[in-house]
């Protein structure tokens, strides 16, 4: 026991060096854990094989990680993903499994394990990209909300892959296994569904009067749930998802997901080491060449495919490539299936190998290429116009006595335009989300479909005789561009941005903005400010209650919701 201590110190010694590095070269930390398996595995320390451990803490954390994902696949998420969320996620999915088949075969691989490769190739991660996306602040942003949409179908599609190589290790009948198997978890799922409607609510308010409770009410739920769906002979990872799944409506989702994450990020360590020592060192010269041509399909082919599939829907070529760039690195899903596969003897270790490599080098590309996406987007623009539709620019029409244009028509600009409707301008909304424009001119509001960022549509626009211009636009360099181009026009012209931090904000005010909104604290602002007028006066508050409640309703029937709020 104290010899398994520590071995098990020692590796965590490792992986903590190991990750230190990583985080300084700004990779993501699971780069860290397979090197870190590398390192403690057959062919080098030798120190991972035979602890018994670090299997069940790697099955532990592949539970909580699918488990956390359920709890994540609310109704709301599902709804606000879209039709674009839908076709481009089955979209990339066919035409990269379809080309990775292909390219497998002709590599020299055997038809079923070229199925495999092309289905572990489709799957990207979506923790590393809600990571990156969160670390940049652009999870509210458009092409962040359909990233993570189609990120979502993608692990919908890989859960059902998981489902029929479960069905498949018993070696009866294809269509037979796999409708049992179907038919096991319908029952199971119809037995669970009222369980989690009717009576977990009123559990969990009780189990929300004690966090720690609620905490082991989670873990109990999570565990509880896929170790019943593998003893129903289905797997441990569709249990898990379904368990998070069933309890996503509960409106304490995200305080069960927040306090398992720390859990989840220790457990699924012990996966990555397992897959790391199980990389053939000594074989690597045999699969390098394979990794690269995959890894070639995902970083460079991935991108095309969304980019595509976004034009022909209608997208500007900027919110293609940011979204497309998300895609360009195969993550746990990847992972899990190959390692599946392997398990149950579809495939030769090898692949496993094969396909962990190509994870390292996709991920480790992918990183740098989302962190600078903004930087890299301006040198290309011009050559990504192909994949923008050339009819949407041309049906443009935009007024020249316009004297107000509204950029970005969100949260933010929903009460802006109010304002303008209020002071009589002849006002423009400009926004390039298709769908937003598309509910705007059903309600006869002014409004164009257009990138800031696009030369062509600044130059559309009446600069010379504007005199009030307004971003609701997060991003610093798109809002700097705005004022160098209109100042350059129309010096007096009003411009009025947002920014998300206070440098930002200073920095803006230097280039030559008029007023910054910083909507984070505006809030408190606001608040002193009615406190100071209103004092303790109730009538005054009753009547900034109605008011209040008026616009929410307004909001609410429009189809806002405030963002979500994140927890340290």
């Amino acid at each position: 026991m104290v010899e398994v201590f520590t071995q098990l110190s020692l590796i965590i010694l490792i992986v903590f060096a190991i990750a230190f590095i990583m985080r300084l070269l700004k990779q993501p930390l699971i780069i860290a854990y397979i090197i870190s398996g590398i390192i403690v595995g057959p062919y080098f320390l030798g120190i991972l094989p035979g602890i018994e451990a670090v299997h069940i803490f790697s099955e532990i954390g592949i539970a909580l990680l699918l488990f956390i994902v359920g709890l994540h696949l609310t109704p709301r998420v599902i709804k606000e993903v879209g039709k674009i969320s839908l076709i481009t996620g089955l979209g990339q999915i066919f035409f990269t499994a379809v080309i990775g088949y292909f390219i497998a075969k002709m590599l020299g691989f055997a038809p079923i394990t070229a199925i495999y490769i092309a289905v572990a190739l489709t799957f990207s991660s979506t923790i590393i990209i809600l990571k990156l996306l969160s670390d940049k602040g652009d999870l509210e942003s458009l092409y962040g909300k359909i990233s993570i949409g189609f990120l979502l179908v993608q692990d919908f599609v890989a859960i059902l892959a998981l489902i029929v190589i479960s069905s498949l290790s018993t070696g009866s009948n294809f269509l037979g296994t796999i409708g049992l198997t179907l038919f096991k978890g319908a029952g199971l799922i119809a037995i669970l569904a009222p369980i989690s409607i009717f009576l977990l609510p009123k559990l969990q308010r009780f189990f929300a009067k004690s966090q720690e409770l609620l905490f082991i009410f989670s873990i109990a739920w999570g565990l509880g749930m896929a170790s019943l769906f593998y003893f129903a002979g289905l797997s441990i990872e569709v249990g898990a998802l379904i368990a998070g799944v069933l309890l996503s409506v509960s409106p304490y989702h995200l305080e069960m997901s927040s306090k398992l994450k720390p859990l989840r990020d220790f457990f699924i360590i012990s996966f990555f080491l397992l897959l790391g020592a199980q990389i053939a060192i000594v074989n690597v010269g045999s699969f390098i060449i394979p990794a690269i041509v995959f890894s070639f399909l995902i970083i460079v082919g991935n991108p095309l495919i969304v980019m595509i599939l976004m034009g022909l829907e209608g997208f500007t070529k900027k919110t293609g490539f940011l979204a497309g760039l998300t895609v360009a690195q195969i993550g746990e899903f990847s992972l899990i299936v190959i390692a599946l596969g392997a398990k149950v003897g579809h495939i030769p270790n090898e692949i496993l190998s094969l396909i962990t490599l190509t994870s390292l080098i996709t991920i480790g590309v992918c990183t740098y290429l989302v962190i600078y996406s903004k930087k890299i987007y301006p040198p290309i623009s011009k050559f990504l116009s192909i994949f923008e539709k050339k009819k949407i620019r041309e049906k443009r029409k935009i007024s020249r006595n316009t004297d107000a244009v509204l950029f970005g028509y969100n949260r933010i600009g929903f009460g802006i335009l109010t304002s303008l409707k209020k002071i009589k301008k002849n006002y423009l909304v400009v926004d390039f989300n298709p769908t937003v424009i598309c509910d705007l001119q059903k309600l006869r509001i002014p409004s164009v479909y257009g990138d800031v960022d696009d030369d062509f549509l600044l130059r559309e626009l009446p600069l010379k005789k504007l005199k009030l211009a307004i971003s609701t636009i997060p991003e610093f360099e798109t809002n700097e561009l705005l004022i160098k181009t209109i100042k350059a026009e129309n010096p007096k012209t009003i411009i009025i941005l947002r920014a998300h931090t206070i440098e930002d904000a200073m920095a803006l005010y230097k280039e030559g903005a008029d007023y910054v909104l910083t909507p984070h604290f505006l809030g408190g602002e606001y608040l002193a400010n009615m406190l100071k007028e209103i004092k303790t006066d109730e009538e005054g508050y009753k009547k900034e209650r109605e008011k209040h409640i008026k616009m929410l309703t307004q909001r609410f029937e429009k189809g806002q919701e405030h963002p979500e709020v994140k927890k340290n």
